[in-house]
């Protein structure tokens, strides 16, 4: 009779942990669903780019499609990491983000809202070739889809600053992730409607 209320008793605490600490199946699903759309949409935006469109820039302070594209694939691994290796380790809140997932997506998409990157995300060609640029892209997608589809990180009980948007849950932060790389994935069909950009 000990033993089982025993196990009882540690059923309860794991399954009370796990939900404590686990995303939703439809917050899973969200966030893949959205990753997948935003790579897809990047790819898309650098098919066929030639060399000459690659390099093209619109003005001596306007980023080129391959400067915009390093930016993409930088920012994927840091974010991430800011994810993974800081936010989620700091002390749990019961507090809930003021803004809602799809407001947060909206405000980073706005491109009417311009803002400067930081230093550590602004391009300085560190990839030889746009084939290296985008594998390491891809790789580090994959790292993010197949981190929120295993976590039991409890991405909504960690609340982390944002220099725009303020504060925001950790899985806001991956959302945040995928909205940036479709917020910059608009500038790179900006950057093809310039006067000047080459026909081919």
């Amino acid at each position: 009779m000990r033993n089982t209320i025993v196990a009882l008793l540690a059923a309860v605490l794991l399954s009370h942990t796990a939900y404590a600490q686990s995303l939703s199946p439809q917050d899973r699903s969200f966030a893949v669903k959205y990753l997948d759309e935003t790579k897809q949409n990047f790819l898309k935006s650098i098919d066929g780019v030639s060399e000459a469109q690659w390099t093209f820039k619109a003005g001596p302070d306007r980023w080129s499609i391959a400067e915009v594209a390093e930016h993409i694939a930088v920012s994927e691994s840091t974010i991430l990491s800011l994810v993974t290796d800081k936010f989620v380790k700091m002390p749990a809140t019961t507090a809930k983000s003021p803004l809602a997932d799809e407001k947060v997506i909206a405000m980073i998409t706005d491109r009417s809202q311009k803002a400067q990157a930081p230093e550590m995300l602004k391009p300085v060609n560190r990839w030889a070739t746009r084939d290296a640029l985008t594998k390491a892209f891809l790789a580090d997608r994959q790292k993010t889809v197949d981190y929120v589809k295993t976590t039991n990180d409890d991405l909504r009980g960690h609340i982390a600053p944002h220099p725009a948007i303020k504060e925001i849950d950790t899985y806001q932060w991956i959302l945040l992730l995928a909205a940036h790389s479709a917020r910059h994935t608009a500038q790179i069909e900006e950057v093809k409607t310039a006067a000047g950009y080459p026909k081919k």
